[in-house]
């Protein structure tokens, strides 16, 4: 028996108010009766399934376009340096303002040179739902345009050169593939399974997340995917995983990227925590003994539950890159104006194996003078996310 619109709207209202009582009870066991909630609220599985398991345009047709928009594109080398890939995307792009960089803050220098490597983690936008859904109100639509918005992101990525390469939002894997396997890098895509861009005209297929790392540092020993579970059911959030082997010291590490759900409330809260733990399931049944990467948009601040979740619940436990490194998170990692309003969060993250990996740099986020009072994107900056980079090494077992 499915529920109606109103029987759903009254559903969720339930929910909602269950769920902070939930999270209530969490957050101050010994405060409140009722503590023997049984490991918090469920909501009925209609409900579940019409929030997890479809897109966000779930009244419109699907229109299932291949993704082809960069089928035409060339480089002018086969094969070039990530420098050398900078330099050519800054020369498409020489009528518009330089990308803006940032310089790293060094924590220590590290003990082996050769041991370490750099790791970026980059929502970098959907490109049908950056034109068609998200509202950037200061965002000039030139700024937007695929043509040249693409050449920015590839010189974003080839001006830090990570070794491992984790992005969300990726719905022109192929331009992805075809830029970064021109200077060195393998990747794998895996689409979520109700992608809100095919409800959108004029798409190039579903996003989904991407992970790629430099053939010349890595080599790949094997990858595994996973729609992510939310109390047993499907949710419309994947995640990649992929062992590396570094090809210097024969160590291998298990890298992940996720995008998890959306949204606000106390509802949409206690789903990303609980799509926290079905990653984490997922994780440990694949990495074994090896060393952990988890990267991310986890639409969550800081004071989720979820963030608790990876970082003090977790089996193997969980670090940020950024907490080990400086004590904090990054004060954000997206700073937009939208039509309803600006928004300055933290919502993406860098999870380590807690005691396996040493800390040696990170890049903070652009200043605000950087972005200037229209924030991002612009014609500087082709995200509404900041890539965050940190470079690593894995300490002896």
């Amino acid at each position: 028996m499915t529920m109606n619109l109103s029987e759903l709207r009254e559903s969720m209202a339930v929910a909602e108010q269950l769920a902070k009582q939930s999270i209530i009870r969490r957050q101050h066991p010994d405060e409140l009766l009722g503590t023997d909630d049984k490991g918090g609220y469920i909501p009925p599985k209609q409900l579940l399934l019409y929030i997890v398991r479809m897109g966000s345009f779930t009244s419109a047709p699907k229109i299932l376009n291949p993704d082809s928009a960069d089928d035409a594109l060339t480089f002018p080398e086969e094969s070039m340096t990530p420098a050398e890939m900078e330099s050519y995307c800054r020369q498409q792009l020489s009528e518009l303002p330089p990308l803006l960089t940032r310089e790293f803050t060094v924590i220590e220098q590290p003990a082996d040179a050769d041991s370490q490597f750099r790791i970026m983690q980059w929502n970098t936008l959907s490109q049908t739902l950056g034109v068609h859904n998200d509202n950037f109100t200061e965002c000039p639509s030139a700024a937007l345009d695929w043509e040249t918005r693409r050449y920015r992101l590839i010189e974003e990525i080839s001006h830090y050169a990570p070794d491992v390469l984790c992005l969300q939002e990726v719905d022109h894997f192929k331009f992805f593939q075809k830029a970064l396997g021109t200077i060195g890098y393998s990747g794998v895509f895996f689409e979520k399974p109700d992608s809100p861009c095919i409800y959108i005209k004029g798409n190039n297929g579903p996003d989904g997340c991407a992970l790629f790392f430099r053939n010349e540092r890595f080599e790949l020993v094997r990858t595994e995917t996973r729609v992510i579970e939310v109390w047993k059911v499907q949710s419309n959030q994947v995640v990649v995983l992929a062992i590396l082997r570094d090809r210097r010291t024969g160590h291998e590490v298990c890298a992940v990227t996720t995008h998890l759900k959306a949204r606000s409330g106390a509802l949409l809260s206690a789903i990303r925590s609980e799509q926290g733990k079905d990653l984490l399931s997922f994780v440990s049944s694949h990495a074994g003994n090896r060393p952990i990467i988890v990267c991310g948009d986890f639409n969550a601040e800081p004071s989720e539950p979820v963030y608790a979740t990876l970082t003090q619940d977790s089996d193997p436990e969980l670090s940020s890159a950024y907490v080990q490194a400086t004590g904090a998170e990054a004060d954000y990692t997206t700073w937009k104006i939208r039509g309803s309003g600006e928004v300055c969060q933290t919502l993406d993250y860098v999870f380590l194996s807690s005691s396996r990996f040493s800390v040696e740099s990170i890049l903070p986020p652009p200043t605000e003078q950087q972005l200037g009072e229209a924030r991002a994107p612009s014609f500087a900056y082709p995200s509404d996310h900041f890539s965050l980079v940190t470079d690593v090494s894995i300490l002896p077992s």
